[in-house]
C-alpha cells in the first residue's frame, strides 16, 4: 500500500530552514531509560542464551544500564552542558524513581516511550494501543510533574493507528520516522499537529555496538563526522541531528570516555543550538505560524 503518513519534499527543493540565533545545526542527545520484564526477550549481547526462560545473561547486561551506566551518562552530559531528551518508559518511574528525581534535578525533557521495552506496539488493536499510550503519559506525568510531548515508539514499532492516537493523546512530536534532517509534518486528521522529529538508527549505539560491533572510538568518530558534514550544511539550511544513547551501552566506561569526546567536539563549534525535542518542534511550529500569518 502507498504511504499517504506524509508528503514527500526532495532536499534539494525546500526553501533554507532556519534555526534559532543563526545556528547551522540543532543537537538534540536521546538517553533512552528504559525497563526490561525478566520473562520477555529484548535487546540481547549474545543470542546463546535469548532461548532460555530466565535469560540471566542478557537481562543483567540491560540492567547495568539503570544500576550504573545512566548515572554515568547523566554526569558526562552535564560536565558538556548538555540536557537530555530521554525516551522514558513509564515504568521506569515505579521501579527507578532516582533515576527520575536525578533528571528533574538535571532538566532533563521526558518523552514517552511505551511502557517498557519488552512490549512494542505492533500487534496492539485499537483500544489497547490508545489505552496503553495514555496510560505511558498520565503515569509520566504523575511522576516527572510534566505530561510529555514527544514520543518514541519502543523499537520504533506503530500499528497504522499509532500516529493519530499520539496526536489524539496530546503529543506534539514523533520520533519513529527516521528519514529527514528537518522536522515535518505528519497526516493525522481530525485538525490535529503531529511533527515527525529527526532521529536516527544510525547514530544509534545499538546498531553501532551490538549488529556492526564498533568500537566506543569508532562511534565517537561517527558522531563527529555526522555533525561535521551536516554543520557544513548548515551555512545553507539548517539541520537537526540526533543522538540516540542507551545508558546500557555507552554506559560502559571503556565507552563513555569516547562519547564525552564527541560532546565536547560539537560544544567547541560555534553556530550549534544543543536543545530538546519540544524546543525544536516549538520552534518549527512557531516558523510555519510566522509563514501563514
Amino acid at each position: 500500500m502507498d504511504n499517504k503518513r506524509f508528503s514527500y519534499a526532495a532536499a534539494n527543493r525546500r526553501p533554507a530552514y532556519h534555526l534559532p540565533d543563526g545556528a547551522r545545526v540543532a543537537v538534540w542527545v536521546v538517553p533512552n531509560i528504559e525497563h526490561f520484564h525478566l520473562d520477555k526477550p529484548s535487546t540481547s549481547l549474545t543470542a546463546f542464551t535469548t532461548r532460555f526462560v530466565p535469560d540471566v545473561l542478557n537481562y543483567s547486561w540491560r540492567d547495568y544500564g539503570a544500576r550504573v551506566g545512566t548515572f554515568r551518562l547523566m554526569d558526562l552530559m552535564d560536565r558538556c552542558g548538555i540536557k537530555g531528551t530521554a525516551a522514558l518508559n513509564s515504568e521506569a518511574c515505579d521501579h527507578y524513581p532516582e533515576i527520575i528525581q536525578a533528571g528533574i534535578e538535571l532538566g532533563w525533557e521526558w518523552m514517552g516511550h511505551g511502557a517498557n521495552n519488552s512490549t512494542l506496539l505492533a500487534g496492539m488493536d485499537l483500544q489497547e494501543e490508545k489505552a496503553h499510550i495514555r496510560g505511558v503519559l498520565d503515569r509520566i506525568e504523575r511522576a516527572t510533574g510534566r505530561r510529555p510531548t514527544g514520543w518514541l515508539s519502543p523499537a520504533l514499532t506503530e500499528t497504522f493507528d499509532t500516529p493519530e492516537l499520539l496526536a489524539q493523546a496530546g503529543v506534539q512530536y514523533l520520533a519513529d520516522w527516521v528519514n529527514d534532517d528537518q522536522p515535518y509534518a505528519m497526516n493525522v486528521g481530525g485538525g490535529r499537529e503531529l511533527f515527525s522529529i529527526p532521529y536516527s538508527m544510525e547514530l544509534n549505539d545499538i546498531p553501532a555496538f551490538v549488529e556492526h560491533h564498533m568500537t566506543g572510538e569508532e562511534f565517537a568518530q561517527m558522531i563527529i563526522d555526522q555533525f561535521d558534514v551536516l554543520y557544513e550544511e548548515g551555512a545553507h539550511t539548517g539541520k537537526v541531528m540526533a543522538i540516540g544513547l542507551h545508558t546500557f551501552l555507552v554506559g560502559h566506561p571503556h565507552r563513555s570516555k569516547h562519547l564525552e569526546r564527541a560532546l565536547r567536539h560539537i560544544r567547541s563549534r560555534q553556530d550549534v543550538w544543543i536543545a530538546t525535542g519540544s524546543e525544536i518542534i516549538g520552534h518549527h511550529r512557531a516558523g510555519l505560524s510566522a509563514k501563514v500569518g
